[in-house]
């Protein structure tokens, strides 16, 4: 069960249980294998307990059929029906071949009683109950906050000891106290740079190097109150305080996990809406959103990801709205997402790119597919995701077309490299399932990808195309800015900064016939594959975590001061330190795009 034990801890709300509590919790999850097509449950049966997903997806529908959501791995399903009546409320069936782990209704009852963040976890699902859809981080309370009881060790406690208790616990601070009164906190950080650094003994006792008298706050402050003192005075453990007692500890990680619950709080509330103008009130909150994820510090491919995930649950509302007005297809079909949405990295910038994939023999010219095309198109663009300035939409007749036309583009490209079809396939190899049958596209992914890699002419030019974008270096070692007009003396954080890297993992993806469409992943997997060198993965990761982390938090930085958030970023208005490391992001990815361009990409 230890297989078990370590997925599940990686899981929200699991990963606030104790280590006892972890481990009779992974001892009564059961695990299945299921294939695509197989049914979960279906509306009206007594389930058993709540389902898990450690790998595959899962659709869910309710009692009529309509799409609900599509969930994938770490998501859990079956929650509303269990914690209500016991029976379901929706039908659960997997779409793509799945590994599935169930808890018993009787131990999830048990840990909701028994654990604080399990409750309040499950408690935000239920539809009327607990803190409902207003609970935002501001306005919590910072007892709804915390996960845990906090670590604790007496001042005379040795160095050594206190790291290895923040070791075996999993934690990254501990508090040093007296008859349950605080007398100072220790952190990773500070075991970094007050021990390791400073080379003190590591017998010594932790009151050495405590923070005395740390900054602390109330059960009853507001998240509100977490967020100005961690910002203020840049830290990232507040101690929480009752009438002296020592009785929690508030960190970064806590608030993203509570952001990460506001994006699910938005997916739920577009799953109820009626209407594209419903919609839109709902997506206006993403910039809000942006800046609380940047704020507490969460990573930027979890950010981006949330949002996607919001533009993807406004798309399957549309689909479901665009179908119950239209009536029954002629033909079955696959919505797909391409660009930024296809790889889930969408960020406060986002316009729509989507196709639509139809099966074979369809009529392409039917009335009802561009009735469907337009509906779901014009809906994205009031809900702020605005039309595609290239055309490359739904809309547009020649990316609504059976599944032997795509063949036939892909073919084409493939065989005769023009520019055009550099730019095409570039575009379409993002290509991600977002409503209807995924199968459309899962073959042509496959087929593509063994033909494209099999081409050496289409990969030679595929390298060149993605060479045309460069990282913006001076000659003499600074940031080639942008000469004039309304972003004079500003980098575009995206063509220069982010399309670089996403090309050169496309360019991998293809040489190693990865399947992976996000950028991050893709490089990951060409790691893992061969595909380049350890050492250039990791240099071309941390580059890009640098550049989209610095986009993001410039972004976050406009909508703060009442401006739109763009991709134009000054180095200027850097302190030295994030210039310096941006400049070193764009040093990596031009020496990689150079060894690409000499043939030596499986270097690194």
């Amino acid at each position: 069960m230890t297989d078990a034990a370590g997925f599940i801890a990686s899981v929200h709300p699991y990963d606030s249980l104790s280590q006892d509590e972890l481990a009779r919790a992974a001892s009564s999850f059961s695990r299945r294998q299921m294939p695509a097509g197989a049914v979960v449950y279906e509306y009206g049966d007594l389930l058993p307990g709540i389902w898990l997903i450690e790998s595959g997806r899962v659709a869910v529908s309710d009692r009529n059929g309509d799409s609900v959501s599509e969930l994938g791995p770490r998501n859990s399903f079956g929650e509303r029906g269990l914690l209500r009546e016991g029976s379901a409320v929706t039908t659960a069936r997997v779409t793509e071949d799945a590994v599935l782990w169930m808890l018993p209704r009787e131990v999830l009852l048990d840990l909701i009683a028994q654990n604080r963040a399990v409750a309040r976890f499950f408690d935000r699902g239920r539809s009327g109950q607990g803190q409902g859809r207003g609970a935002e981080i501001a306005t919590l309370k910072v007892e709804d906050l915390l996960t845990r009881k906090p670590l604790t060790c007496a001042p005379g406690t040795p160095v050594r000891q206190a790291a290895q208790m923040m070791r075996d616990a999993g934690v990254s601070s501990i508090g040093v106290t007296e008859e349950g009164r605080l007398l100072g906190i220790v952190t990773i950080r500070d075991m970094s740079n007050r021990v390791v650094a400073a080379g003190l003994d590591p017998s010594r006792p932790v009151s050495e190097v405590m923070t005395v008298d740390p900054v602390t706050l109330p059960p009853q402050a507001l998240g509100y109150d977490v967020l100005n003192a961690m910002l203020e005075r840049r830290v990232g453990h507040l101690p929480v305080v009752d009438q002296g007692r020592f009785v929690g500890m508030i960190t970064q990680t806590d608030l993203t996990r509570v952001q990460a619950i506001s994006a699910s709080v938005l997916i739920r509330d577009l799953a109820d809406t009626g209407s594209a103008e419903e919609m839109a009130r709902i997506t206006a909150r993403v910039p809000e959103l942006l800046v609380s994820l940047v704020a507490a510090h969460q990573r930027h491919e979890v950010i981006t990801r949330m949002i996607t995930d919001i533009t993807d649950a406004v798309t399957r509302r549309l689909l479901v709205l665009a179908e119950a007005e239209l009536g029954p297809a002629p033909a079955r079909w696959l919505w797909a997402a391409c660009g930024s949405q296809g790889r889930q990295e969408q960020t406060g910038v986002s316009d729509q790119d989507n196709c639509l994939i139809l099966e074979q023999g369809a009529d392409p010219a039917h009335p009802w597919f561009a009735a469907l095309a337009r509906f779901v198109s014009d809906g994205l663009n009031r809900a702020g995701f605005v039309f595609c300035p290239g055309d490359m939409m739904a809309t547009n007749p020649r990316w609504r077309q059976p599944l032997n036309v795509w063949r036939d583009y892909f073919t084409g490209w493939i065989r005769k490299p023009s520019p055009e079809a550099q730019m095409l396939a570039s575009v379409m190899f993002d290509l991600r399932a977002i409503g209807g049958e995924a199968a459309l596209l899962t073959g042509l992914q496959a087929e593509t990808l063994a033909m494209a890699s099999k081409n050496s002419i289409f990969v030679a030019h595929m390298i060149a195309n993605s060479l045309k974008h460069r990282p913006p270096l001076g000659i003499i070692g600074g940031f080639a800015t942008i000469r004039s007009g309304e972003h004079r003396h500003h980098i575009d954080m995206k063509h220069n900064g982010v399309v670089p890297v996403t090309d050169l993992a496309r360019i991998y993806a293809l040489q190693g016939r990865l399947t992976a469409v996000n950028t991050r992943a893709r490089l990951l997997e060409a790691e893992d594959r061969g595909v380049i060198s350890g050492s250039g993965a990791r240099d071309l990761i941390a580059a890009y975590d640098v550049i989209q982390t610095l986009r993001l938090e410039n972004q976050a930085h406009l909508i703060r001061s009442g401006r739109k958030p763009d991709n134009y970023l000054a180095p200027a208005d850097l302190p030295d330190f994030e210039r310096s490391h941006l400049r070193d992001a764009f040093v990596v990815v031009r020496g990689m795009q150079s060894a690409l361009g000499q043939g030596k990409g499986m270097l690194g």
